[in-house]
């Protein structure tokens, strides 16, 4: 029977299956962070019961961290308990912990990639909805809920049914300017928030086997906001370099053995999919969003299209924004590059090589904030700091920052942030913030502008 990467991977992980039910999936890798965590913690202890192999969870402080001051104590109250206990909770039941201050400290879906946590063929989980960002590797990776983060701490595995597979192809030449980003927003634009709903997406065609892994990390970062359980990208030569010699991955013969099986995880000629998209990577222009969910995108030079329904009223209601509008020209006070979709060292290189030798615009705070320390290091190394610091931008230490308003760096009431992170709902950034979803260089334009601009034009 011709097989998916999805069925290949999944299929390899079942430990028990109920005729016409649910199936019981191993979980080889355990992600964890301070907000999701401490319920499942205290919910295993009231019940005594141990954690099942604290071996195979790694942890990390990132959606409470403060990314100014990191070596202080945390000023607010809520995030200084979720944090210290965190380390509590890791402490006894001896799991590992890369806490604030640790050298590979940092946002969890970051660091486990670049430490070579993340590896192919793997099942990961995280209480985090963006866990989707590890398929980039050809793993099956997606966020659980906090009864599920029990489960898996009980018994390293997950009551689950499985769902359906759909493939994305997207295939041709992208254009200048065009990121993963902009791939990825223009298909979720296309197809809605809802067209994955029940499905684990595979991307596919040669756009995504030219992306870096960096890149390919974005895609499947986003592949929840289109409602996909998460998204996949088969393992290659790509993968296996970007692996190669990391801090825990496989050294040596042990690497090449690996690599051997890696290889197999590829969907097969003629395998069936439930659903299937192909898209020309030529249509693709530079994306923003213009309203409250990720679907609510347009290409910088397309207008905001006039649908008449109660919800899109209300979400161009609270951008205030109209049908018909063009986006280029507006004004904008706030720019965010970071988050777990786009604060790799490639986002940062990007956004440098556009914004050297200008300034940003006066009204613009512009706060770029690496995904870890690792990523804030590199960074200094390559010299991008002095780059950005030069045009006026702040570098802020890592974690989630202006993704989600947990932590100090909020966009004010009624403000608008151009942001590469990976959601724009209603107060997401703030109460009240108005988020425009945008790639790296997107950002660093209208950084430099201080309005959004076609900056393709400025591309050589």
């Amino acid at each position: 029977m011709k097989k998916t990467l999805f069925d290949k991977v999944w299929d390899a992980h079942v430990v028990k299956e109920i005729k016409d039910g649910p199936q019981i999936l191993y979980i080889d890798k355990h992600l964890i962070h301070e907000v999701t965590s401490p319920q499942a913690f205290n919910e295993l202890e009231k019940r005594d019961i141990p954690i099942f192999r604290p071996q195979q969870i790694v942890a990390t402080a990132d959606h409470n961290t403060p990314t100014l001051d990191q070596h202080l104590p945390v000023k607010d109250a809520m995030s200084r308990q979720q944090l210290e206990q965190l380390t509590i909770n890791c402490k006894k039941n001896d799991i590992t912990l890369y806490g604030l201050g640790h050298k590979y400290n940092g946002i969890v879906h970051v660091i486990a990639p670049e430490l070579g946590i993340t590896q192919p063929g793997m099942t990961m989980v995280c209480g985090d909805s963006h866990t989707s960002t590890h398929g980039a590797f050809g793993s099956i990776a997606f966020g659980i809920g906090t009864s599920q983060v029990a489960q898996v701490f009980a018994s390293q595995c997950l009551l689950l049914q499985k769902p359906k597979s759909l493939r994305v192809n997207v295939n041709g030449k992208l254009n200048a300017g065009v990121l993963p980003k902009d791939v990825i927003l223009y298909i979720i634009a296309k197809l809605g928030t809802n067209s994955g709903t029940g499905y684990f997406c595979e991307y596919a065609g040669n756009v995504f086997e030219e992306m870096s892994m960096e890149g390919r990390m974005t895609v499947c970062n986003m592949s929840i906001e289109m409602g996909a359980r998460g998204g996949m990208i088969a393992p290659d030569e790509t993968t296996f370099s970007y692996i190669k010699n990391r801090q825990f991955a496989p050294q040596d013969e042990d690497f090449d053995k690996k690599v051997a099986y890696w290889s197999t995880l590829t969907t097969d000629e003629g395998a069936v999919f439930d659903q299937e998209y192909h898209f020309d990577a030529a249509d693709i222009e530079p994306m923003l969003t213009y309203g409250t969910n990720p679907g609510m995108g347009i290409s910088i030079n397309e207008n905001i299209p006039s649908i008449n329904d109660a919800s899109f009223d209300k979400a161009l209601q609270y951008m205030a924004f109209e049908k018909g509008q063009s986006l280029i020209d507006q004004n904008i006070n706030y720019v965010f590059i970071g988050s777990c979709t786009n604060s790799r060292i490639e986002d940062f290189r990007v956004a440098a090589s556009y914004i050297k030798g200008k300034q940003k615009a006066q009204n613009v705070t512009a706060w770029f904030v690496p995904g870890s320390q690792q990523v804030a290091q590199q960074i200094v190394d390559e010299g991008l700091n002095a780059v950005f610091e030069e045009a006026g931008f702040k570098l802020r230490q890592p974690g989630c920052s202006a993704c989600l308003a947990m932590n100090d760096d909020k966009i004010p009431e009624g403000e608008y942030c151009v942001s590469t992170s990976n959601r724009n709902f209603e107060g997401r950034q703030g109460q009240g913030a108005r988020t425009i979803l945008a790639s790296p260089l997107m950002a660093a334009a209208t950084a430099i502008e201080g309005k959004i601009i076609d900056f393709t034009k400025y591309l050589n």
